[in-house]
């Protein structure tokens, strides 16, 4: 007897094959085309046990899903969600960290009279699990039950209303205590978890700090009686085994599907395992839900190509690397924007991600999802000069210098996952980072207003709230030092204010230097 556990994660938002980057845009990825796989593996195995898990982050990340959550009250395409993994026949869905960006209600809205159970044994609200801590399902005589478990850093990266009333608890401690009481009861337990790795696989040394983030190497090294674990978060496409147990993590926007294959004796026990990646490249979208889904798609087509204003100079990013080491006339953008909507001294933002291209001459709300891809809003918080100066230093150490004397990324911002997001840059003030200095002692020039900042002098800095509650390893960062939040998002600040310009003159920054 065959078990098939089929696993999507983070396909934030990400439903039809494109990044939306042009109208025609056509990518290898989606979730119209997971659903056609799974679909074609169920008809391919008729006799093997499947069980499909959706691990989290579905409903955030692209402009489908920030069109439904924006037009929610008007045309409803926030429940075609449940619709389209409804048509994958999921059996549980649990909740990713990024579920929580536009709130608990919305959460519990979109998901409202699902047919499947969503799982969070250690997210707990006002001390009861938020949703079931597990599940028990019964297939072809065996019986599987699988613990539902997500990444418990959220509360330092989520706006703190979004978490109300809720509380995060170790995701190995909590399964540790459910597998303990499945274990006796069913055949199989199969550990689903909205996370990723803190160690390397084959080594088990640490691959970044122990905040807690990621517990997926102790899932698999410290829980007796589990069979499975299933993995996401960290976008990274791993299908290997551990331990003797088989673990999967799909990448993300629905690039792949995580299958393991477990195969059972007549006593139902396992005896053979395997773990594998598969890609949904090459299959069409399922034909029933790209009708079912085409008016939203549509409307959102329609939502992007709104003209907002014309560009004179050059705001395309042709080079991120560049971008990120002397400044880029969008980054100035965002930041200008940050500043004329909170009033702040000094404001920063990051280059997300390599696909980001900046703006084209005719600006469209489709160029500003593409550059500013998350729902961030804006805090100020009044910060020392040692505070910045803290700071600066993180981002300074996002590049080394190779034996040819060349500047590239440190290898830390780009394995296990690249972490571009984590590197900002600053307006406001004047900075130098000499590369050739020890890491933590790079920048050499921190002024303000043509003055050294001292390290007790205090700036009112923007940022947005990922990084203001210290997100991506900025402890300097922290609500107490917040001293104005703001509801609207960044993608709306930077459309309202492109809206009110006929045109906009593209200024490349000049305020960091970097030395090496």
């Amino acid at each position: 007897m065959r078990l098939r556990i089929l696993s999507t994660s983070d396909v934030h938002g990400n439903i039809y094959p494109t990044n939306f980057a042009t109208k025609d845009a056509y990518n290898p990825f989606g979730y119209l085309k997971d659903i056609a796989m799974i679909k074609q593996i169920r008809q391919q195995y008729p006799d093997d046990i499947v069980v499909y898990i959706e691990n989290g982050d579905f409903i955030e990340g692209a402009p489908m899903s920030s069109y439904a959550f924006k037009t929610q009250a008007t045309d409803h395409f926030d429940q075609m969600f449940k619709e389209l993994t409804q048509e994958a026949e999921a059996d549980v869905g649990i909740l990713g960290n990024h579920e929580f960006n536009y709130g608990i209600d919305y959460i519990k809205q979109v998901w409202q009279d699902v047919t499947y159970p969503l799982l969070s044994a250690n997210i707990l609200e006002d001390g009861q699990p938020l949703f079931a801590p597990y599940t028990v399902i019964e297939k072809q005589g065996v019986k599987i039950g699988i613990v539902g478990v997500t990444t418990q850093y959220i509360p330092h990266w989520e706006e703190p209303e979004h978490v109300k009333h809720l509380t995060f608890q170790s995701a190995l401690t909590v399964a540790q205590k459910y597998v303990a009481q499945l274990r006796p009861v069913v055949d199989v337990v199969i550990l689903a978890y909205h996370g990723g790795f803190e160690a390397d696989l084959e080594t088990g040394q640490p691959t970044e700090t122990d905040t807690g983030e990621n517990e997926g190497y102790k899932l698999l090294t410290q829980i007796p009686g589990v069979d499975a674990v299933v993995t996401g978060h960290q976008h990274r496409q791993i299908a290997t085994i551990v331990n003797g147990i088989p673990t999967t993590q799909p990448g993300y926007r629905g690039e792949k599907i995580g299958q393991i294959i477990l195969d059972l004796d007549e006593n139902k026990q396992v005896v053979n395992v395997q773990a594998e990646l598969l890609s949904v490249a090459l299959v069409p979208p399922d034909a029933k839900m790209s009708r079912l889904t085409a008016p939203w798609k549509q409307a959102v087509d329609a939502w992007l190509d709104q003209p907002l204003t014309t560009i004179t100079g050059d705001m395309l990013i042709h080079d991120h690397l560049q971008a990120r080491l002397y400044g880029h006339p969008y980054l100035e953008l965002i930041n200008q924007v940050e500043m004329a909507a909170t009033g702040a001294d000094v404001a920063s933002t990051a280059l997300f991600n390599n696909e980001i291209r900046g703006l084209d001459p005719q600006v469209t709300i489709r160029n500003i999802l593409n550059g500013y891809p998350y729902p961030n809003t804006l805090v100020v918080e009044r910060v020392t000069g040692k505070d910045l100066r803290t700071a600066l230093e993180r981002c300074a150490s996002f590049f080394e210098v190779d034996d040819a004397g060349q500047v590239t990324v440190a290898q830390k911002f780009v394995y296990p996952k690249e972490q571009f997001y984590d590197y900002d840059f600053y307006s406001g003030i004047d900075y130098t980072f000499d590369l050739r200095q020890p890491v933590g002692h790079r920048v050499v020039r921190l002024q303000y207003h043509g003055q050294e900042l001292g390290d007790h002098d205090q700036v009112d800095l923007a940022l947005n709230q990922y990084r203001g509650i210290g997100g991506g390893e900025y402890p300097m960062f922290s609500a107490d030092k917040i001293v104005r939040k703001y509801e609207d998002d960044v993608q709306g600040l930077l459309i309202d204010y492109l809206s009110q310009h006929a045109t906009y003159q593209a200024q490349q920054p000049a305020n960091l230097t970097i030395k090496y």
